[in-house]
């Protein structure tokens, strides 16, 4: 495999421990800030604020003429993103962080999947298969024994 392969494999893996991390941090503003909606809105203010730095760090500039010709749905990060976050904070304390994430995934799981079968968002297309189906029944079995443990 060429490098980057295990650079993407690393990078998704710190990113799936700290969207673990996420939830419970969160959850902990929520008090001091009166509302899911507000922890959320403070997460995403401290993460502009980050990626701001380290755009202007890297002197990343956005191609205004690409940016124009984008369609709809790909401004709509943010709005996947804000629901996420929200979610996580007003579910983890009331679930527990483990049944919540699991939840998470099973959900990230049916839409990739969905997307992959479709080749939907410009992604290539990559079928379902009695391999991949029995993957996310696995994650769907993981989900009732974290519930139940």
């Amino acid at each position: 495999m060429p490098w980057i392969v295990y650079v993407c494999i690393g990078a998704c893996l710190v990113a799936g421990m700290l969207n673990a991390i996420q939830a419970p941090t969160n959850a902990s503003l929520v008090g001091a800030v009166g509302s899911p909606i507000n922890a959320a809105l403070v997460s995403f203010a401290v993460g502009t604020i980050v990626l701001l730095g380290l755009a202007l760090a890297m002197r990343a500039k956005p191609d205004l003429g690409a940016v124009r010709g984008l369609p709809w749905w790909a401004w709509m990060g943010g709005v996947y993103g804000a629901f996420f976050v929200t979610a996580a904070a007003f579910s983890a304390p009331r679930l527990g962080v483990a049944f919540v994430i699991t939840l998470m995934i099973a959900g990230q799981l049916i839409m990739s999947m969905t997307i992959d079968h479709l080749g939907a968002f410009g992604v290539p297309e990559r079928p379902v298969s009695w391999a991949r189906l029995a993957g996310v029944a696995l994650v769907f079995a993981g989900v009732v024994l974290v519930r139940r443990g």
